[in-house]
């Protein structure tokens, strides 16, 4: 059974990583799939082609989403190209860590511009279509940080809880028009930018969690699915880990 069937989905940030598990697993279930790159060209490129494979329809936009017009550009487009938005994942986000001491101003602003400004903007824009048609499903990445904090995040997880709070506002607002908003929060989840990590540390926090394992971009692909799909059609307004038991 394919939950997406006859659905168009878009993704920011899906040229690797978390992103790009979440690409493949709404094509594997039907979906339409409009996705954003920037720095990633060849790997964003190289998507396309992965996904079409699948059979569905697929493509990649070059757009930065914490440009307010690029954002409005890029809806509009993928609108023209597919007729629809039905679900909007705001994946994008960057890191930027050091101890509060040592954080610059444009470290602070930059982080919150690509994780939090990018939310609003593309949020903001595809509010159009998804109320013209009365139905749509948003799912905005946040992160376990953006609830417990973290020592040398302090940009990175006030980004992160300021999405909650917007995501919470924006289901508040939009409910009455069919229209949901939720949270993921993902705790250790192993991609390329972890593989770059130490491996003792690594394995000390795997020893911490109590699954004793990291998470996969496919883990957090699963929750994605559930949100985007008509099965969680009474679910808004939620914040929901994917961590491996880290905040039990």
């Amino acid at each position: 059974m394919k939950l997406l069937e006859g659905k168009t989905v878009l993704i920011t940030g899906a040229s690797r990583g978390i992103g790009r598990g979440l690409a493949l697993r709404m094509a594997e279930h039907g979906a339409g799939v409009a996705y954003t790159y920037l720095s990633s060209v060849e790997k964003g490129l190289a998507l396309e082609k992965e996904l079409a494979a699948s059979g569905v329809k697929a493509k990649g936009y070059r757009s930065d989403a914490s440009v307010f017009k690029e954002a409005e550009d890029l809806v509009n487009a993928v609108v023209s190209d597919f007729g629809s938005i039905h679900v909007l994942v705001n994946n994008a986000g960057i890191t930027k860590d050091g101890l509060l001491m040592r954080i610059s101003e444009e470290q602070w602003d930059e982080v919150m511009r690509v994780n939090l400004k990018s939310v609003f903007n593309l949020t903001k824009a595809v509010q159009r279509p998804m109320l013209k048609q009365r139905m749509g499903s948003i799912i905005n990445m946040g992160s376990v940080v953006g609830i417990k904090g973290n020592a040398g995040q302090s940009n990175y997880a006030a980004s992160k809880a300021g999405i909650i709070g917007f995501s919470k506002s924006v289901a508040l607002e939009l409910g009455s028009r069919n229209i949901r908003c939720n949270v993921i929060a993902p705790g250790f989840i192993e991609t390329e930018m972890t593989g770059a990590l130490d491996p003792g540390m690594v394995q000390q926090w795997k020893e911490s969690i109590p699954l004793k394992r990291g998470g996969t971009p496919g883990d957090v692909a699963n929750l994605a699915l559930f949100l985007a799909s008509d099965l969680s059609s009474y679910i808004t307004g939620q914040v929901i880990n994917v961590c491996g038991g880290m905040l039990t």
